[in-house]
């Protein structure tokens, strides 16, 4: 109560004079001062506020996380992140360093990199791709699934195109029938096209090699068209090498009939490899390789490394390595991953991660742990294929190098290979994660090879069929901005909700809070 002062009748001080009578005697607690600021700022605030408030912070948080979430999917990182890394870190003092890449030299520059990328994201033929007949087609019969996409069949036929077809077919009838069967789109009419081309030609290779793949329901039947095939194909071979004049159309017409020849010859090295025959093979693989050793980029010493490592022959897998692990020739899973295994045999019986982290690792360990890592860095898919953590599918006729479709193919031939060396998958196991601390952020800059190719996910989902997880990489994780957002935006939803149905309620509860939250005050 306050009497009248000048003629004012007596009644109540407003709460703004009161409180500000109070603070402005100069005893007045600092801490007390404070409490009554908030006390009467919260007095003087309505429900309809707090509905506002709260509706506003909640509409502000949700913009936030819409654009968080946009830039995430389109650039695969958070832009609060992003902003922090590249503008705050170097006014704090951090510094980002990257390390060259061994093996190039700095004046390579930008373009190099993005030339190398792009030439790690072509699709590559299988160079052990199994046969339509013989193992895709049982599969189908007995799954109901199809393992091969319409993308993958495409490109091998167009392979078949480019390989068994020339400018010179209309000079003979068989070879213009067998052009036509290359496009048919139905296994059926293809057949029925290559038994056409034998009736008109008994000696047409190429018709006994479509039968060999596609007819044939055994290894063994497709063995037997492939060895009229060579017999066919090693007669025309012999005549385009004695009348090849200086005329284009021979020099396609002898192309032609060389690729057929040695398509055959290794498809029946493949043959004996799955027959059994592994040293049939493994010398059939060497005479090719003499035969048409410019003929390096169909990757024949691939299939000559998995037949020596079924042969446990790993001083010649060695010597292999020492001709094709170079580093002025592409590199593939087979390459990087033998090479790792090799090291790996030499440790890994006796390997034990508990000793190592009491004694440190030994020379030989530190080879064989640099070679998983080098190894894990080309490829990154393959160690869950090898280690079961992913199931494998039967293996695409045309792989990505460094994608999930190398890794299942690498893996499907070789997990028994790693299988039968004592420790060597443990040693993969303990050790195949470190890669990931040693590669700079972020993870597409590279360590010991160029950086890894963003269009690897896109291309394997188009080889690999729809009932197969694609394994992804980097795997683009939902940053902590992203889920902080998320929860923010989803907290002040609900309050607003809550403020809106029970605005006195509320009020209530947030004066109570502002109490608790000035310990000390009351």
């Amino acid at each position: 109560p306050w009497g009248g002062v000048g003629g004012r009748q007596e009644g109540v001080l407003p709460v703004g004079s009161c409180f500000w009578f109070l603070t402005s005697l100069p005893n007045f607690p600092w801490a007390q001062r404070r409490f009554l600021m908030l006390t009467v700022f919260l007095s003087t605030l309505t429900p309809k506020f707090y509905v506002a408030l709260t509706g506003t912070s909640s509409l502000i948080s949700g913009l936030i996380f819409i654009f968080e979430w946009w830039y995430f999917q389109k650039y695969g990182t958070s832009f609060i992140e992003q902003v922090s890394v590249s503008h705050l870190r170097p006014l704090i003092g951090g510094v980002e360093n990257s390390p060259p890449v061994p093996g190039f030299s700095a004046n390579n520059g930008e373009n190099e990199t993005n030339r190398q990328s792009l030439s790690e994201c072509k699709v590559w033929r299988n160079p052990l791709n199994l046969f339509r007949g013989a193992e895709y087609s049982r599969y189908t019969w007995v799954t109901g699934k199809e393992p091969l996409t319409y993308y993958d069949m495409n490109l091998s036929a167009q392979d078949h195109q480019t390989f068994f077809t020339c400018d010179t077919d209309s000079l003979r009838p068989s070879d213009t029938v067998m052009q036509k069967a290359w496009r048919e789109r139905n296994p059926q009419a293809r057949i029925k096209a290559a038994y056409q081309a034998l009736e008109l030609d008994n000696d047409c290779a190429t018709a006994y090699v479509l039968l060999a793949e596609e007819e044939a329901t055994t290894i063994i039947d497709a063995e037997k068209y492939f060895k009229q095939a060579l017999k066919a194909g090693e007669t025309v071979y012999r005549k385009s090498q004695h009348c090849h004049p200086q005329n284009s159309q021979h020099e396609a017409h002898l192309r032609r009939d060389t690729n057929v020849l040695v398509y055959v010859k290794r498809r029946l090295a493949m043959c004996a490899r799955k027959l059994g025959r592994i040293k049939e093979a493994v010398k059939m693989m060497r005479d090719l390789m003499k035969e048409f050793p410019l003929l390096s980029m169909l990757n024949i010493h691939e299939n000559l490394l998995e037949a020596l490592l079924e042969l446990q022959a790993y001083a010649d897998v060695q010597a292999v390595l020492a001709k094709y692990d170079d580093i002025s020739l592409p590199k593939s899973a087979a390459i990087c991953y033998t090479a790792a295994l090799l090291k790996a045999r030499a440790v890994s019986d006796r390997f034990s991660p508990e000793t190592a982290s009491r004694r440190g690792l030994s020379t030989a360990e530190i080879n064989a742990v640099e070679a998983i890592h080098r190894a894990v860095e080309f490829n990154p898919h393959v160690p869950k294929y090898l280690l079961e953590m992913k199931s494998l599918i039967l293996p695409p006729e045309h792989i990505l190098k460094r994608g999930d479709s190398e890794a299942v193919a690498y893996a499907f031939f070789h997990l028994q290979h790693w299988k039968r060396i004592e420790g060597a998958l443990n040693l993969l196991h303990c050790t195949w994660e470190g890669t990931f601390r040693m590669i700079p952020y972020p993870l597409e800059k590279g360590h010991l090879f160029y950086p890894y190719p963003s269009c690897t996910e896109t291309a394997d989902r188009e080889l690999l069929p729809t009932f197969h997880d694609v394994s992804v990489y980097p795997q683009k994780e939902l940053p902590f901005f992203i889920h902080f957002t998320a929860g923010l935006c989803s907290f002040s939803a609900m309050l607003a909700v809550l403020t809106h149905q029970f605005p006195e309620l509320m009020v209530i509860f947030t004066k109570a809070v502002s109490i608790v939250s000035s310990p000390g005050l009351a």
